[in-house]
């Protein structure tokens, strides 16, 4: 099988190269940026007529959509540049799989919830209210798969973090490093994700070929429960930073444009039943992903 990846160089594709050398499948990695050492075929999948080629050209059976716009607060106002990369360019890559029979992964966020207040793990089909642009767009993307026919599976997950990019365990991790006192919120709720851990779970069932007639959206975090301040704890912890005293703190501490989910939870029965997957608790893979950074001297 043909499995194309989009926004390979981000956190997730990332670790979708590190999958995919277990797998007999062929995986083509896409995006619009070159990294020193990757393997990576050019493409702009706003561009509807490329992203088509190239599903046809490259005899594309599966896509897994890794690539967003992902700056919460920018896109406030950049809300064209939010639409065209969480919207449009997933109704591209959505058609394209269409036409060519093929399976869409889309990768999604618990950011199209958060307007409503709620304190219980959100499920599948809870109505999406998102309070900002980038979950706006988050949800017309996912609307957009719906609406396009095609073979799909969308995985929405949250507080996504790895050894790649920029993220907030590298962000607390240099923080507690550097400084004696640190304030973190403690009234935002939800769970820490290992991009690893979600890559192994995309990999499992495209390997095993699980997802037919699978169609539906699926919720995808690591296991438990925790506050931001309670992530950066347990950060620091396993670092060994216990020079930085970390204290909690309210949200309105640190005023943004955008009014985060105070409960993102996500109830991940659905995907964990129809696939038979094994969801890591947050602190192990916490742990898991601090021993790779220190093996790989990151």
């Amino acid at each position: 099988m043909n499995i194309l990846v989009t926004g390979a160089n981000g956190q997730l594709g990332m670790e979708m190269r590190a999958v995919s050398r277990k797998s007999a499948d062929r995986y083509i990695f896409t995006d619009v940026s070159d990294i020193p050492g990757m393997d990576t075929v050019y493409l702009d999948i706003t561009d509807a007529g490329a992203v088509s080629q190239m599903v046809k050209t490259m005899e594309i059976n599966a896509a897994v959509n890794c690539a967003a716009y992902t700056d919460v607060d920018r896109a406030e106002d950049d809300r064209a540049k939010a639409d065209m990369l969480n919207h449009l360019a997933v109704k591209n890559l959505a058609e394209a799989m269409k036409a060519s029979g093929g399976l869409l992964v889309h990768i999604s966020t618990d950011y199209v919830f958060g307007k409503e207040p709620y304190n219980v793990p959100c499920r599948e089909d809870q109505k999406g209210t998102p309070s900002g642009v980038y979950g706006e767009t988050k949800l017309a993307g996912e609307q957009a798969v719906l609406a396009s026919g095609c073979k799909y599976l969308i995985i929405r997950t949250a507080w996504l973090y790895s050894e790649y990019g920029k993220n907030f365990v590298k962000t607390m991790l240099r923080l507690t490093a550097s400084k004696p006192e640190l304030k973190v919120v403690f009234d935002q709720a939800g769970t820490p994700t290992y991009a690893l851990d979600l890559a192994e779970a995309v990999h499992h069932i495209l390997e095993n070929r699980l997802y037919e007639g699978k169609n539906g959206i699926y919720h995808y975090s690591d296991e438990g429960v925790c506050s931001w301040y309670d992530f950066t704890k347990m950060i620091a912890e396993y670092a060994g930073h216990a020079s930085c005293r970390i204290l909690p703190c309210h949200s309105d501490e640190y005023p943004s444009k955008v009014v985060r989910p105070s409960y993102s939870v996500l109830d991940k029965t659905k995907i964990k039943d129809t696939f038979g997957l094994e969801i890591p608790y947050w602190t192990d893979s916490l742990r898991r992903c601090l021993g790779n950074m220190a093996d790989a001297n990151i």
